[in-house]
Parts: C-alpha cells; sequence; structure tokens
C-alpha cells in the first residue's frame, strides 16, 4: 500500500525549490514526520550549488496549524518534549542559514507554530482571507518558541498581545505589522508569488547569499559590531566579480551581464 507523503519537494528548472505541506487532514501540523521531511529537504537543498529560492506551501485550508498535539499528548514525557522542540528549533534555523530567500505562500490558518514558521521564513506572501495567531494560550501553553521569530518581525507589544490573548489578526493586519510582505485575494496568490520570485531571480545569487548571512548575524549583536560585520561584508561583496560587473555597467550605461544568470 502506497502512502501520501506529507511533504511535496519540486525543483523546478529555475532553482526554485516548492516544499509543500501534504497532511491536510491535520491541517499540516508540524509532527514528527512533518518535521524531519522538512528537515531532510532543507538539507537537500542546501547542498543544491543551483538552488535560488525556497517557496513553503501547503494543501487544503490551512497553511499549518501548529505542533501536533494529539501526538504531544500521546507522550507526557519531558525527554520528548525537549527533543521535539529541539527538532523544530533546528529546522527553523535551517531556513535562516540557507543562503537562498526562502518565501512563505500562506494560502490559509497559519497558528502557533505554524505563525512560527511563517515568522521563520524570510518572505511572505498571504491570501487576503489567511489569519495568524499564537494561541498556545488557550490551552495553556504559552508559545514561546513562535515568540523568538515574531518578535523578530514585529514591534514587541504587538508580539506580546498576540502571545498574551491568542486572538488572531487578519492578513491585512500581519501585512501592517511586519509579519507578511504581500496580501492578494486567493486567485492572485500564485502570480504575486510568481512576481517576488522574479525580482530575486534577477539578481545575482552569490550577493543574495552574502547579503542574507549578514542581515541575521548583524541583528543579533550591537550596533557597532552589526556596522564592523556589514563593513566586512560589503568590502568582499564589492571585490566578487559580479559586483565589478555591476559597477562597470552601471558606468556604461547598460544593464549588467551577471554570470550566473542565463
Amino acid at each position: 500500500m502506497t502512502t501520501t507523503p506529507v511533504l511535496l519537494h519540486t525543483r523546478r528548472t529555475d532553482g526554485v525549490h516548492v516544499l509543500t505541506l501534504n497532511s491536510p487532514a491535520t491541517f499540516n501540523a508540524l509532527g514528527e514526520e512533518m518535521l524531519s521531511a522538512l528537515q531532510a529537504a532543507l538539507d537537500d537543498i542546501a547542498g543544491d550549488g543551483n538552488a535560488r529560492a525556497v517557496v513553503i506551501a501547503a494543501e487544503g485550508k490551512a497553511f499549518c496549524a501548529g505542533h501536533n498535539l494529539k501526538e504531544m499528548r500521546a507522550q507526557p514525557e519531558l525527554a520528548y518534549y525537549q527533543k521535539l522542540f529541539a527538532q523544530c528549533t533546528r529546522m527553523m534555523l535551517s531556513i535562516q542559514k540557507l543562503p537562498v530567500p526562502v518565501i512563505a505562500r500562506v494560502q490559509g490558518l497559519a497558528t502557533a507554530a505554524g505563525c512560527q514558521l511563517v515568522a521563520q521564513c524570510d518572505l511572505a506572501v498571504a491570501a487576503d482571507h489567511a489569519t495568524f495567531g499564537v494561541n498556545g494560550i488557550d490551552v495553556g501553553l504559552f508559545c514561546a518558541t513562535p515568540s523568538v521569530p515574531l518578535v523578530r518581525n514585529m514591534p514587541a507589544k504587538q508580539a506580546m498581545e498576540m502571545l498574551l490573548t491568542g486572538e488572531f489578526i487578519s492578513a491585512d493586519e500581519a501585512r501592517v505589522r511586519g509579519l507578511v510582505n504581500r496580501v492578494v485575494p486567493t486567485a492572485q496568490l500564485d502570480r504575486e508569488l510568481e512576481k517576488l520570485l522574479q525580482a530575486i531571480l534577477l539578481k545575482p545569487k552569490d550577493a543574495i547569499a552574502m547579503g542574507k548571512a549578514l542581515f541575521y548575524k548583524q541583528r543579533e549583536t550591537g550596533i557597532e559590531a552589526a556596522y564592523q560585520l556589514a563593513g566586512q561584508t560589503m568590502a568582499c561583496n564589492m571585490m566578487h566579480p559580479v559586483a565589478q560587473e555591476g559597477v562597470r555597467a552601471f558606468i556604461d550605461k547598460r544593464k549588467p551581464q551577471w554570470p550566473d544568470l542565463p
């Protein structure tokens, strides 16, 4: 008997990897199997020198409903919970460590660790009917791990209000607060996602890789260290052939011919 995979991994010819959460019956919950599948896919992409971007999408009405509470309730042991949250943390950090942009395609509900997944992605495009929440507090569980990327996306008091009340916010409010980049009607979701992807794919991947690494590293340091890191990154970037070509093209008033673009 063939079982349906919980995660679909599609590789496009332009270097875009699409990871589709494929467990609509569980609202794409981040159970052990889903976390393992996501980790394996991210590890695979990390080793793909031709990768240019990653899209995390989902089947069904929900994008992701967070951790699988039935699974968690079946094993009420501290060691199990510690292992589970460590597994989830490793997967979330793998998104940040990838040298290519990761975009969440949010077509529905994103709650608890599902909202964490959206916050952890570099960018997010959402359908206008999507909703977002960190409502673990409703069952007596403060969404501690989701709070980590959440407070790095939106102002502290707005994040804390969501964490304390468990109340959901609309896609438009999520955009205002900084959780998502773009909000469009469902029928336009793929078109808007493609516009964003194409804007990224036109840029040199080496510069993007250097910039993404610096973006997250400097955010966690003081301002003096951040400027030091940023200055060193820009100096190295300027020495890179893509920047040299870009500057020459600007001076010559022509389009740059980057070596890693078709």
